[in-house]
């Protein structure tokens, strides 16, 4: 059976214990291809394991964040995968990753009958203090290094590098180095636009300051970080005007919107707008666009009093 159901917290992990599995059996000349379930349909990837390949007697197929979707959005989607997975073409590997499976899940519970579950658990705290054996440092070093990185693997690493390099000789490592050297990792731009839109929908003006001012921290230019509000409205107002009696996938093919996630995500905000309210918030947002481009307007003070007005 070719099928593995990989978990775990770090992608880097994930990823090399995907090549050690496509060596291990042996797919090192297949084809490969990988499909991020926030990013392209499940149909897709059902639709290249029901291909035979042309071109090599073998392939593998990668499904990445499969947790992302819920069996109910999707049934027919998943009731292809699993009556797929109990009789699998014998060429095809199939190896699907996930960051956390929740255990009670319908689909997790029927992908572990069907696949090879490994859970591969990483100890970023642990990983830090062997990485960094050679030197003293304390607890709370590791800990500040841990935070900064968000817990991430390959962040963790190469900032331990960077902390390496630069103390050559001295064994010693304290927290001042940490603050001075290790760049504090930011979270996915996406994500906190996604949480300033939703704080913008409940008007909490302060906690929309504070994520605004945390996406300044992405080095975005005015226009760019504008166009990037604009068309999250713009978003939410077409979600709003297509979301009766359609799914979630109806709404991304009238859309043409690759990511079904986006559609999902959207529509947690399309209760907190009117049509008239998103209307008027875009054309609040044309206007700034307009001034920015006419003046000489501070935009970050025209986007605050933006925030502070609604």
């Amino acid at each position: 059976m070719n099928n593995y159901l990989l978990e775990s917290i770090d992608t880097s992990v994930l990823d090399k214990k995907t090549e050690s599995i496509i060596k291990d059996l042996k797919f090192n000349d297949a084809s490969i291809s990988t499909y991020d379930l926030d990013e392209v349909l499940l149909e897709n990837a059902l639709e290249d394991l029901d291909t035979y390949s042309f071109l090599t007697p073998k392939k593998v197929i990668i499904i990445k964040n499969i947790e992302s979707l819920k069996y109910d959005d999707y049934k027919n989607d998943f009731d292809h995968l699993f009556k797929y997975l109990s009789d699998p073409i014998e060429d095809n590997l199939l190896i699907i990753e996930g960051h956390h499976f929740t255990g009670n899940s319908k689909v997790i519970k029927e992908l572990k009958k069907h696949c090879k579950y490994e859970l591969i658990e990483v100890n970023s705290k642990a990983f830090i203090r062997n990485k960094l054996k050679d030197y003293t440092l304390n607890q709370s070093t590791i800990n500040l290094i841990d935070e900064l990185c968000l817990g991430d693997i390959t962040k963790i690493s190469n900032e331990c590098d960077k902390l390496i390099n630069y103390k050559g000789n001295d064994k010693s490592i304290t927290n001042d180095d940490v603050n001075l050297l290790v760049v504090q990792k930011l979270d996915d731009p996406k994500d906190l636009t996604f949480a300033f839109s939703r704080s913008l929908a409940v008007k909490d003006k302060k906690k929309a300051l504070e994520e605004f001012r945390e996406l300044l921290k992405y080095n975005f230019e005015p226009f760019m970080l504008i166009g990037l509000l604009a068309s999250q409205i713009r978003i939410i107002y077409q979600v709003k005007l297509l979301e009766n009696n359609r799914s979630d996938k109806d709404i991304a093919a009238i859309l043409n919107e690759k990511s079904e996630y986006r559609i999902k995500k959207t529509r947690e905000l399309t209760r907190f707008y009117s049509e008239s309210d998103l209307l008027e918030l875009m054309n609040n947002l044309a206007d700034i666009d307009f001034k920015l481009k006419t003046s000489d307007n501070d935009p970050i003070n025209l986007i605050e009093s933006f925030i502070l007005n609604m």
